[in-house]
């Protein structure tokens, strides 16, 4: 893969060579470690869920109530929540029998990508996954075990992002509906004048907090992801 994504795989295949020269495989190192913001950006659940938080945000019309810091920081958590499992399986299967000596550092990393990729793939539109095969020119896996992260990870971060956009397109459409009906009903009252977002901002936080809004969010947020 061209794309960041790729990057881990060759420097960790490197770092992994017979004879490499320990201050290679400390650069190798750094250098996974600059990529992981990256990583964790695109490879994860993080993608949908700071999306659909700001869909929220601006379905209510809050401007920067909550502040993106904040929204940042619930994904993050929820991105951790989601993701233990799989992180979980990683340092079952590839980092402690690396740490304990039992294999070398490309073993580990074959055995750390099954979970990540598996987990990918469980929310990667088969569409997605055959534009990019498309677009490499390649032949249609056969089994999971045959798609790369190269293909994988762009596929996923797509579909990503439809599954969020869809979710956020159910977000906004109760707060549209608040919207056109005090839009409505000012303007049957001649009161032109008055921005509708003065009366509808109220309304939609007292809709919100009535059925509970951050607990259904997150809820379904964290159903989606499940497996």
């Amino acid at each position: 893969m061209s794309g960041p994504a790729s990057l881990p795989l060759d420097l960790a295949s490197a770092a992994g060579t017979p004879g490499l020269a320990p201050q290679l495989k400390i650069l190798a190192l750094l250098t996974l470690l600059s990529l992981l913001p990256a990583i964790v950006l695109t490879m994860t659940s993080f993608t949908r869920t700071v999306v659909v938080l700001s869909f929220v945000r601006q379905g209510l019309g809050t401007q920067q109530a909550p502040p993106s810091q904040v929204l940042v920081g619930i994904a993050l958590f929820v991105t951790a929540f989601t993701m233990a499992p799989i992180t979980s399986q990683i340092a079952k299967d590839a980092y402690e029998p690396y740490a304990a000596g039992r294999i070398d550092e490309q073993v580990a990393l074959e055995r750390a990508t099954i979970p990540l990729r598996a987990f990918m793939l469980r929310q990667t539109r088969e569409a997605d996954l055959a534009l990019f095969y498309d677009a490499g020119r390649a032949p249609m896996p056969r089994t999971e075990e045959d798609v790369t992260l190269r293909f994988a990870a762009p596929a996923f971060v797509v579909s990503e992002l439809t599954t969020a956009f869809q979710m956020g397109a159910m977000i906004l459409l109760p707060f549209l509906v608040i919207d056109l009906v005090v839009a409505s009903v000012l303007m049957s009252l001649g009161m032109m004048m008055m921005p509708p977002q003065t009366v509808s901002l109220p309304l939609k936080l007292l809709l919100f907090v009535a059925v509970d809004g951050w607990h259904l969010l997150v809820g379904s947020l964290l159903k989606s992801f499940a497996v």
